[in-house]
């Protein structure tokens, strides 16, 4: 079984800016839609 990917932001302190905050969630849900291609990658970068 292969594991989960650890998914990371890759700019905290942009999430205070409501668009950057719509990309990343736009991104985090294209992962989790084709999660079975993400399996086993490791570490994640999302924008």
């Amino acid at each position: 079984m292969q594991s989960l990917p650890i998914v990371t932001i890759s700019n905290k302190e942009r999430l205070d800016e409501q668009i950057y905050r719509e990309r990343c969630a736009s991104r985090l849900v294209e992962i989790l839609l084709d999660i079975e291609n993400y399996m086993g990658v490791g570490r994640v970068y999302i924008p």
